[in-house]
Formats: C-alpha cells, structure tokens, sequence
C-alpha cells in the first residue's frame, strides 16, 4: 500500500445529535454532528415533527389553507343560492317577458329548470315571444344567484 494517501483513522468519534444524544463510533474525523438520530427521527419516536427545509413547510400549509378558505366559500355560495320557488317575474327581465312565461306554466325558477332539463332550450323558445335573448338573460341571472342550470342547457348556451 502507498504511504500517506488514507486519511487518519479515528475510531472512537464522538457523534453528537442536535436533540443531544451521543455516541461514539469509527470515523475519518474527530465529531460529527447530526440534526436526527434514532432517538429523535419520527419513524423511530412515533410523534410527528416536520423539517422545514427552506419554509416548504409553510407554503404547502398555506396552500391548505386557501384550499380550506375556497371550500368554505364555495358551500357558502350553494347555502345562499336562491330558493327553487322564487317567482319568474323577480329575476332581471322585462315585465312583459315575465308575464308571457307565467301565461305559459313558467312561474317560478322550478318551472323554469324543469323545463329546461325536460325539453331543453327549444320548448321554451317554442314558447311565442320567447327568443334566444331572454333565454339567455334568464341564465345569466339564474347563473349569478348561484343555480347550477342542466349540463345540457349549458353546452347549448356556448
């Protein structure tokens, strides 16, 4: 073997754990320093600790956090939607609109609805006075109370 070339062998190291465990071992160096050791490492302890490593920690719980504030928000929005008996003449169209529709079995956001999921856009244009205009109006205003309108209804909307 050549002279000089392997480093100096220490075989009584001292490790030293941040959570103040020692121990002695074989090392290449005097003291090593650990931030985790099988004392204080989760697995091994059973109790959770998080590592920060550069605030990942703090923007992932942040991230839950807005995740958490738009769930709230969003079931807030569905417990403040409009009640299904709300009559047709209450939403923003003209009067004369809203009379033609209760002329015709269309007295409330229900009436409206059910109509729409059962013979879709075209019974209700089929409907004299009725056009694509107020059909649309009426959806935007059911939109912006927080109705949810059939799918069908939607893709024809687009």
């Amino acid at each position: 073997m050549k002279e000089g070339i392997h480093p100096t062998w220490y075989p009584e190291a001292v490790v030293t754990c941040a959570c103040g465990n020692t121990w002695t071992t074989g090392a290449t160096v005097p003291q090593i320093r650990s931030d985790i050791c099988s004392a204080c490492h989760p697995f091994y302890t059973g109790e959770q600790r998080i590592v920060d490593t550069e605030g990942q920690v703090d923007r992932f719980l942040k991230r839950l956090q807005v995740r958490d504030a738009k769930r709230v928000e969003a079931e807030e929005r569905v417990a403040a939607r409009t009640p299904m008996d709300l009559p047709v003449a209450e939403l923003e169209i003209n009067k004369r609109y809203a009379t033609i529709l209760t002329e015709n079995g269309v007295n409330t956001v229900a009436d409206f609805i059910d109509r729409l999921e059962t013979g879709g856009e075209e019974s209700l244009l089929e409907i004299p006075g009725i056009g694509r205009k107020v059909l649309s109006d009426l959806k935007k205003s059911l939109r912006a109370r927080g109705y949810e309108l059939p799918k069908a209804a939607e893709a024809a909307a687009e």
